[in-house]
């Protein structure tokens, strides 16, 4: 439930500090009306914007789901 006032994303804060915890070397930020997830490769970056905290999570996890044997996306 959010209280008036509350920032949109605030329910997704403790998800975003578990993943971070979990992929220190994937930054994620917020950059005005959308967040942004930075992930280092060995020959650039994997940028992925979201409008939305929680879709961005969802992604970032979908990614980590989806390479069988890696510890996330970095």
């Amino acid at each position: 439930m959010m209280v008036s006032g509350e920032p949109r994303y605030v329910d997704q804060v403790p998800r975003r500090l578990e993943y971070e915890a979990a992929h220190p070397d994937v930054k994620i930020l917020y950059c005005g009306p959308y967040w942004r997830a930075v992930i280092p490769k060995p020959h650039g970056e994997t940028v992925i914007v979201r409008y939305d905290l929680r879709r961005l999570l969802d992604k970032l996890e979908s990614m980590d789901a989806a390479e069988p044997g890696s510890e996330g996306p970095g």
